[in-house]
């Protein structure tokens, strides 16, 4: 057997797979956008089993992974019983392989790694998929009756109609997993093979999801929620994002941010400037000091030999960089001080009564208003895994990242967990505020940090207000001029040691020429 024949049935595959697609009207690609990424590795890496399917695969990216494979079973039950359902309309599985066939480039076209493998291939796994997260999302049906008839007994230890059993949480955190997203539109495609009504599809489609989203979000679900499904969910984390974060929100606030990002250029080009200028500094002095002339003249001098530990000496050099400093606030953790800083300084904090991202801070009353936020085992995935899509598919300002650093920035201990608690603003459902301080430590693994203009003015509204408290100013009295006054000494005595040196070499040079005047 020729050990390359894998190799060349890949390169093969893509070739044809190229044709193909140089076939096809070229208008049929463009309004395609990617939706369902691999997670990058500097966010895997944080917390694997967030991002990693742990119970079951979903599309292309972890198919047939060997801890995986036993999930393939109930996949193939699942799509028994869609053949059962589908032959009340006249339909074999078969002919519905036959339909969806016409979709594979669109299939292809929404996953952001090339897929390798052949296009039957494919269109089998999307279907046997489908069937099987179709059949256990009936569940969250809102307008169906939670009933144990409704689950099959060869699912009844995977699907519970109470949402308690470990494997149906386990399956639950693997669907909204961003590397287990299949195209939503393949959904409603199975959907409407069994209705044979497209609005009765996507109907019965969107009451599932919105359940799931009551099921899943660590926000409280308002009573209004209206069932908002357009084209903009691409797949299931994409509608729970949306649901979760308004895309009118993140249109209001482009424009600012776009604005502060302009004026964070010119902050970060003046801060190149005056490093320059202590470059220069340096290297002119070090020229000075290996002058053939000066050597003669002043290289026994006390000054000239500490001139060159100064242009020798790294830490004395790291100290003239500190005030020209070029490490960008966007890469810097969030400056915000913590739950118990802040009620010590006086500062409280009370649930928001508006939305969801309703966060404000009421100068007066002092007073920081954060929305209700439950957690329980699942928020740790989905928090995350919507935090890279978000990250992935970023289009504005990311709004959910920048909230899950707020709450790692103030929550840094169980103390400070304790407090939001007992406030109401956290809902806990884990065994103790500790676990809960763990899961928002760190939350953020976002490749960049981002800026959303209304909450980083609340951000700096709370720091402002906390600046002013007396016991703070104290504080920083004592970190600036006892803890950390030792970098401000050291930068003036290296900027006198380089004045006086210049001075004793002018006053060298003019003993010299005076001597040989004389």
């Amino acid at each position: 057997m020729n050990p390359n024949s894998n190799s060349i049935t890949g390169d093969h595959r893509w070739i044809l797979q190229i044709r193909q697609t140089l076939n096809q009207d070229v208008e049929e690609d463009t309004d395609i956008p990617v939706c369902i990424f691999s997670v990058p590795t500097s966010i895997v890496s944080k917390k694997p089993d967030c991002y990693v399917p742990q119970q079951i695969a979903l599309g292309p990216y972890h198919h047939l992974q060997p801890e995986l494979y036993g999930m393939e079973r109930y996949k193939l039950s699942a799509a028994k019983r869609c053949h059962m359902e589908l032959q009340h309309n006249g339909l074999t599985f078969d002919q519905v392989i036959d339909q969806l066939r016409a979709f594979e480039l669109k299939i292809r076209a929404c996953y952001h790694k090339y897929l390798d493998c052949d296009g039957e291939t494919l269109i089998w796994m999307m279907a046997l998929d489908a069937s099987f997260l179709l059949e256990f999302l009936d569940v969250y049906d809102i307008e169906k009756e939670r009933s144990f008839t409704r689950v099959t007994s060869r699912m009844s230890h995977l699907v519970d109609v109470s949402c308690r059993k470990f494997a149906h949480n386990a399956i639950l955190r693997d669907i909204v997993m961003l590397e287990n997203q299949i195209p939503i539109f393949l959904l409603e495609k199975m959907l409407e093979f069994k209705f044979q009504f497209h609005e009765s599809s996507k109907k019965s489609l969107t009451l599932m999801l919105l359940g799931l989203y009551k099921e899943l979000s660590p926000f409280k679900v308002l009573d209004e929620c209206n069932l908002r499904f357009s084209e903009d969910c691409t797949h299931l984390l994409g509608f729970l994002y949306n649901m979760m974060v308004d895309p009118q929100i993140k249109d209001q606030h482009h424009d600012q941010m776009t604005y502060e990002c302009d004026d964070q250029e010119q902050v970060q080009e003046s801060r190149h400037k005056l490093k320059r200028i202590f470059d220069h500094i340096i290297s002119f002095f070090k020229r000075l000091s290996l002058s053939e002339p000066l050597k003669l003249i002043v290289s026994n001098t006390p000054m000239a030999r500490f001139l060159k530990q100064v242009v020798s000496n790294d830490e004395i050099k790291q100290v003239l960089n500190v005030a020209s400093n070029d490490k960008s606030p966007l890469m810097e953790e969030i400056s915000i001080p913590s739950v118990s800083d802040l009620v010590k300084a006086g500062l409280g904090f009370s649930p928001s009564s508006g939305g969801i991202f309703t966060i404000d801070f009421d100068e007066k009353s002092s007073m920081l208003f954060l929305p209700i936020v439950s957690v329980d085992v699942n928020t740790d995935v989905v928090l995350r895994n919507l935090v890279a899509y978000e990250v992935c598919n970023a289009s504005g300002p990311l709004i959910l990242t920048r909230y899950t650093e707020l709450m790692n920035g103030i929550i840094d201990t169980k103390e400070d967990a304790k407090l939001l608690r007992e406030k109401g603003i956290i809902v806990n459902r884990l065994k103790s505020d500790e676990e809960v301080a763990n899961l928002w430590n760190g939350m953020s693994g976002s490749v960049r940090l981002t800026k959303v203009p209304f909450l980083d003015k609340v951000i700096g509204d709370v720091n402002m207000i906390y600046g002013r408290k007396w016991r703070v100013k104290i504080g920083k009295f004592f970190n600036v001029y006892v803890y950390g006054s030792w970098q401000i000494l050291a930068f003036v005595a290296a900027v006198l040691v380089l004045f006086l040196m210049s001075v004793e070499v002018v006053s060298s040079v003019t003993k010299c020429i005076l001597t040989a005047l004389i």
